[in-house]
């Protein structure tokens, strides 16, 4: 397996290499995605404020009116049109491995969906989205079985690397759902995930699986224009935070799975588990976060509170879109920063200065939760200092009347 990399085919002169009708067909998914987005979603709009499908506000919410939740339906339909429309045959292994995600992608819709208008237990919800990754690891042997030596491993056994897939599938899928919370976050950053992905994938060859990350994030690009209307807004709901989650779950495990030819394969990826932590570094960290926060206090890590990072940059003055558009960059800035400075580090090392950012991130989320808890107070204060100054006034004026 020959994988490339996309600066070494560019400084080589190859770009002719790489301009061929299935790379159009990516680009043309792409448009096309986003376009169907666009023309779809002012219709499931219409149809969610006729049958009253809308969120309403509540403590956790950073929005004011009710708002529609099903942009995932949206988001599903542009991401399958775009990628269907052309024949994917160059590799059987891909083309086997998509038809089994297929499934899964079709199934979590139909539960993001029932979730998104009756509500779902979320033990059934986990359940069920188990179910739908076991069907791609189990049936399509679909898993990461090589560790890239981090910590001095390296291949794992079946017993290890089932397990671990589904986790990886579980976790990405649910930091996700996670992220949405405010206008644009998931969506921006399953963008950003999505075209770095879908870029390594037409750079070697796979391009069923380019094809499908263009698809996505095309629809997603059609969705942000919407998510951030003030007059046409919209979620994706657990529609669209599902589906989007599971489909960078399969683009990470096969970025692992392909890159594990770094072994014998100078222009492989030796660092890809690194890559795929950075590229999702947003909603890694914030999940981590969250969970370890609400078990330090004593609670449930699955009870919801405005603890994320999202949150704390509202609370702290930043509209929906500059919070937003603050987490796309960090995503984008060490992502650049990673592949400038990574060089021949191990990816132990890696690890630990991974270990080392979240905890800078865990000191940086205190401090800003801090910083609001204090002007919260002093607000307080003020307003109360301020209601004591108007009683004394009016007790004065009572004296000086009688």
């Amino acid at each position: 397996m020959d994988l490339k990399l996309p600066m070494q085919i560019l400084s080589d002169g190859n770009f002719n290499s790489i301009v061929h009708h299935d790379v159009y067909q990516c680009i043309l998914s792409f448009l096309i995605a986003c376009f169907l987005s666009i023309i779809s979603i002012p219709v499931i709009i219409n149809l969610s404020n006729l049958l009253h499908l809308t969120a309403k506000p509540g403590f956790r919410s950073s929005h004011e009116a009710e708002t529609p939740t099903l942009g995932g339906i949206a988001i599903f339909a542009a991401t399958l049109i775009a990628y269907f429309l052309w024949p994917h045959s160059e590799n059987v292994l891909d083309s086997n491995t998509i038809n089994l995600s297929m499934t899964g992608i079709i199934i979590l819709f139909f539960l993001g969906l029932k979730d998104d208008i009756l509500a779902v237990d979320p033990t059934k919800k986990l359940i069920i989205q188990i179910f739908a990754s076991l069907i791609l690891v189990a049936m399509g042997n679909f898993k990461v079985d090589n560790f890239y030596g981090i910590f001095g491993i390296n291949s794992v056994p079946d017993i290890v690397s089932i397990p671990l897939t589904v986790f990886i599938f579980i976790a990405i899928i649910n930091a996700i759902n996670l992220i949405d919370g405010i206008d644009g976050l998931a969506g921006g950053i399953s963008l950003i995930a999505g075209i770095g992905f879908g870029i390594w994938f037409i750079f070697n060859d796979h391009f069923s699986f380019g094809c499908l990350a263009f698809a996505m994030s095309g629809s997603l690009l059609g969705f942000l224009r919407f998510n951030f209307s003030k007059t046409s807004k919209i979620f994706m709901g657990d529609t669209g935070s599902l589906i989007v989650g599971y489909l960078l779950s399969i683009f990470a495990v096969e970025f692992l799975s392909l890159n594990v030819s770094y072994l014998h394969d100078p222009n492989a990826y030796f660092n890809a588990p690194i890559i795929v932590m950075v590229l999702l570094i947003v909603p890694i960290f914030d999940t981590l976060r969250v969970f370890i926060v609400r078990i330090v206090k004593g609670g449930s890590p699955f009870i919801a509170d405005r603890n994320h990072m999202h949150h704390i940059l509202i609370d702290n003055g930043l509209n929906h879109f500059w919070a937003s558009f603050t987490l796309w960059m960090v995503t984008i800035l060490n992502t650049t920063l990673f592949f400038a400075f990574h060089g021949d580090i191990t990816n132990t090392a890696s690890m630990y200065i991974y270990i080392g950012m979240f905890g800078a991130y865990m000191i940086f989320a205190y401090y800003m939760k801090k910083r609001v808890a204090v002007r919260n107070e002093k607000k307080k204060l003020a307003e109360t200092h301020s209601f004591t100054k108007e009683n004394i006034s009016s007790a004065q004026k009572v004296l000086r009347d009688l």
